[in-house]
């Protein structure tokens, strides 16, 4: 029975509806009954005469049993088939239907009652299965229950540990957010003060603008002033002198006219007057006309002067007037520059806000990069956390495998202690045994003295031997010492034994009585064991060794990597001139390196290095080049050189990565060989990928014919000096240094003869190639009189400041000057170690920053000694330039060959431990004759020479100093607490 007809039954029973339950049964369960019935109905009425009706009658006889049956009653069901006992004939004409199928269908309905009986039976099984099930469920629940109360519990307490995780993380967040308050504070301070000194920056620049154009334009006022004031007054004393110069001319001639008049009307009138009375004389007439004449011509005579005059105060008006064009032009033109002041002003004005807009966005700049770097920071540091705790896990690893080891090498030494004092005492109880033996058997034959007590075949003088192997062992016992109490009782004991027979062929020919002890080897066996090969003592012995060899590694690289994070931004920022400004630069080479396969020696020697301190390594110059040692330079890109293939030099410098090592490529720009001859005979032809001819040397290089521009520095006259001013030559070096930077590795450069070209073509190349670390090679001769070194060496060190100053501070340069110094002031002149300002007499002194300090090099020393520094003053010049500010060089042959690598190794420790640096502050207490004592940062003091100093004979030094290296006279160096 399907599991769906059960549970249609189980529904219909649980709805009592039992109709419904007997024709699902009848219709599930007795198909075959129904199909017989109907069978057989269509078998009776085929051999019936009139089948159709009685097919009719049939089909609504089955309909009306099926009627019953959808009606839902039993009753009638049963009474249609009980009616048959009655009116069986008129059933049977009715219905068609004959006694036998009447009875076959009571026997199926009383099988149906049957089975509908053990059906209840199974159903109340059924229901007792569906209790079970309700119960298993409900247990299912209560498990499930307790399962989520489990699981609420633990979410509970993952939510309280998630909780105080939270809390933690806000603490820490807000303790960074204080932190960055802090740093933003600081910031804003710093911004603040920036804007102050920009702001009396600009004021001080444009009140000096201003003051000037004030100043300017009161001059010009005044200038205009005065020379109007002075035209004026020209032309005024010039007008006024003239008109009253007309008209004291005027007046005169006037009063002279009138005069003349006077006289001409008294002629006249005395004429007339004489005429009238006695008619005068024709000569009177006459005389009066020439007079009339004459008054004419005085008048126009005084026309004339009079026309004179006024084109004289016409040429006086022009000239007034264009003094007065004059006045106005220096009018306007005073009004132009106040104009051209107040544009000055706004243009200031602007100029000061626009300042101050791009300050508040490098200031905003500043906020979001410190931001951004502080999130890089600190996820860099929860990483570095990561890896330290990793580290220190390992380290605690192999601690526990080390005491491991060391328990069971304890054990194992124990073990044969235990052995070997087992040994001892039983030889010393045996040799006691012989002791007494040989007293009692020497008291008993005191007359035979020719009695000679022998041990293991007469060779019992052995054992009173004091060289011998069994008087060691019962002195000093097996691999122990023997205590004092001890000795001395043997020391006692030893006059009993009797003397020592010194031929043994007597003690072989005279009789003995031979005692039971061990033989020598036997007893020496213990003492004397060795560890072997395979022996597992050995191998505890090996395994601690490597044990120790990596713990030491693993502290030296957590130190490593502390120190670097102990290091602010400031610290860890790279520039060109300084790089982290706590460089230890090891110059890896000397002068006879190239006939060494030196590349793959010096990888060896990079983890070396890197543990001693150093950061990095100046490498030998790496081009194809026409001597051996790589500074007369020809194919600038065939890197296969005397020191090895461009392989290996790949793989060193990658090495030196490995081990967070710089690596400095020593790069010839001053000069080049040629290739190929001109067709005059001349080596100016150059090959490889940088063909360059005679364009690319300076012209007035004497031995190679460049056509050039004339050279900015000194000539080296063994190979061609390359011109620089020229675009092609620049932009040729330029991709040549990035292709060192970028495809073979290179960090920095070491930059050979710097004096050959000027210095701002350096700074070219630096902003182009960007390196980490860069030093020029700017080597000059001190100053010397009389065969001495002079005092006073500003000029020497100027000359290197100048060349610095032109690559505008993007390198550094070698303090020749403190080097030539140390020569002569190591030899008890202190003295010359501070200059009359109280600082270093070298470049330290000056620009401590871009101060590269060095004792030798492949030059000055190696095999060539151009300049040596003095042998027995090596640990004293080291001691110097590893405790002052610049950044300290130490020579290859000088860590390797000389037998100072230990001290130099200390002295790099207390720098690092006192945190030099190259800008660190110095304070210089004495110089003289005597010694040299300075104190260097905050926590570092150090003298040279005899002097007798301590820190606490200084008033100024406070807090509590320790001693840090004490090499007597030569130098001591203490670190504060």
């Amino acid at each position: 029975m399907h599991y769906l007809d059960l549970f249609n039954i189980i529904l219909a029973f649980l709805r009592a509806d039992i109709m419904t339950l007997f024709k699902f049964l009848l219709l599930s369960h007795f198909p075959r009954s129904i199909e017989g019935l109907l069978v057989g109905k269509e078998k009776f009425y085929s051999r019936m005469p009139g089948s159709a009706n009685q097919d009719m009658s049939f089909s609504r006889a089955w309909f009306t049993f099926l009627c019953l049956l959808q009606d839902d009653s039993a009753e009638a069901l049963t009474d249609f088939l009980d009616d048959g006992d009655d009116n069986s004939l008129g059933s049977s004409k009715v219905i068609g239907v004959d006694d036998n199928e009447l009875l076959a269908t009571r026997k199926a309905l009383s099988d149906a009652r049957a089975r509908n009986k053990a059906i209840e039976k199974e159903r109340d099984q059924l229901l007792e299965k569906l209790a079970w099930s309700e119960a298993k469920q409900k247990e299912y629940l209560s498990t499930v229950m307790h399962d989520k109360d489990l699981a609420i519990s633990e979410l509970e307490a993952a939510e309280a540990l998630f909780n105080n995780k939270l809390e933690e993380s806000l603490e820490e967040k807000f303790s960074l957010e204080s932190k960055l308050v802090l740093a933003k504070q600081d910031a804003v301070e710093l911004a603040v003060q920036v804007e102050k000194l920009a702001e009396i920056a600009f004021q001080q620049a444009t009140s000096h603008i201003l003051e000037d154009a004030q100043l300017r334009v009161s001059a010009a006022e005044a200038s205009a002033a005065e020379a109007s004031f002075q035209i004026e007054e020209q032309i005024r004393s010039a007008s006024e002198g003239a008109i009253f110069a007309v008209l004291q001319q005027s007046k005169d001639a006037i009063e002279k006219a009138l005069a003349v008049a006077e006289s001409a009307g008294d002629h006249t009138t005395k004429a007339m007057a004489a005429f009238v009375d006695n008619m005068g004389s024709v000569d009177e007439i006459i005389s009066v006309q020439s007079q009339n004449i004459k008054l004419s011509n005085t008048v126009n005579d005084l026309e004339s002067q009079l026309l004179v005059y006024r084109n004289d105060i016409d040429r006086l008006k022009l000239e007034l007037n264009q003094a007065r064009k004059e006045a106005k032009a220096y009018e306007l033109r005073a009004n132009d520059v106040e104009k051209l002041f107040h544009e000055f002003q706004e243009s200031s004005r602007k100029a000061a806000l626009q300042q101050e807009e791009e300050i508040k966005s490098s200031l905003e700049k500043m906020r979001k990069d410190a931001t951004e770097k502080r999130k890089a920071a600190s996820k860099a540091f929860k990483l570095e956390i990561e890896r330290l705790k990793a580290a220190i896990e390992a380290a605690r690893e192999t601690a526990r495998s080390q005491d491991e080891a060391y328990m069971r090498r304890c054990e194992a030494l124990q073990r044969s202690l235990r052995a070997a004092e087992a040994a001892s005492k039983m030889w010393r109880q045996r040799a006691e045994m012989a002791e007494d033996m040989l007293l009692k058997k020497s008291s008993s034959e005191e007359g035979d003295e020719e009695a000679i007590y022998s041990v293991n075949g007469g060779r019992i003088d052995l054992l009173m031997d004091d060289d011998s192997q069994k008087w060691k062992l019962l002195t000093d016992g097996p691999r122990r010492p023997t205590p004092e109490w001890m000795a001395r009782r043997i020391r006692s004991l030893r006059p009993r034994f009797p003397p020592r027979k010194t031929h043994v062929s007597e003690a072989m020919t005279a009789g003995y009585k031979t005692l039971d002890l061990p033989k020598p080897d036997e007893v020496w066996s213990i003492a004397q064991e060795k560890l072997k090969e395979g022996d597992v003592l050995v191998e505890h012995v090996i395994e601690k060794e490597v044990i120790e060899k990596k713990r030491k590694a693993l502290e030296r690289a957590l130190q490593r990597k502390t120190v670097k994070w102990q290091r602010t931004p400031e610290e860890t920022k790279l520039e060109s001139g300084t790089g982290t400004g706590r460089e230890i630069v090891f110059q890896g080479f000397n002068w006879e390196s190239w006939r060494r396969q030196w590349y793959l020696e010096l990888a060896n020697k990079a983890a070396d290095l890197s543990r001693s301190g150093i950061t990095a390594v100046w490498f030998p110059p790496p081009t194809e080049s026409v001597a051996p040692q790589g500074y007369m330079p020809s194919d600038l890109y065939n890197l296969n050189s005397a020191y090895g293939s461009v392989e290996e030099l790949r793989s060193c410098i990658e090495e030196m990565h490995n081990q967070d090592l710089l690596a400095l490529g020593d790069v010839v720009l001053n000069h080049r060989c040629a290739h190929k001859q001109s067709p005059n005979g001349v080596w100016n032809i150059f090959g490889g990928k940088l063909a360059w001819g005679p364009e690319a040397i300076v012209c007035d290089d004497p031995n190679f014919q460049g056509r050039g521009n004339p050279s900015s520095g000194d000539i080296f006259h063994a190979a061609p000096n390359i011109d620089h001013s020229q675009e092609f030559v620049r932009q040729d070096v330029k991709e040549w240094l990035n292709w060192l930077r970028n495809d073979i590795g290179f960090d920095g450069w070491r930059l050979d003869f710097v004096r050959g070209f000027s210095g701002g073509y350096v700074k070219e190349y630096i902003e182009a190639s960007n390196p980490a670390f860069s030093i020029g090679e700017y080597w000059d001769s001190l100053a010397y009189e009389g065969g001495n070194l002079c005092y006073n060496q500003d000029a020497h060190r100027q000359r290197i400041v100048n060349w610095i100053n032109a690559t505008g501070g993007s390198s550094s340069a070698f303090d020749v000057t403190t080097k030539g110094i140390l020569h002569s002031a190591l030899h008890n002149q202190y003295w010359r170690l501070i200059d009359p300002q109280g600082k270093p007499t070298g470049v330290m002194g000056w620009w401590p920053s871009r101060a590269v300090t060095f004792l030798e090099n492949h030059d000055t020393g190696s095999t060539q000694g151009h300049w040596p520094f003095p042998r027995d003053k090596l640990t004293q010049g080291y001691a110097y330039i590893l405790t002052h500010p610049g950044t300290p060089v130490i020579f290859y042959d000088h860590f390797y060959d000389f037998g100072i690598r230990d001290i130099i190794n200390e002295l790099i420790e207390a720098r690092t431990r006192a945190g030099i640096h190259c800008r660190s502050p110095l304070k210089i207490y004495h110089a003289n004759n005597d010694g040299y004592v300075a104190q260097i940062g905050d926590t570092l003091a150090m003298k040279l020479g005899h002097l007798d100093w301590n820190p606490s004979k200084e008033v100024h030094l406070d807090g509590t100093w320790q001693k840090f290296v004490d090499k007597g006279p030569e130098y001591q160096i203490w670190l504060r607490q």
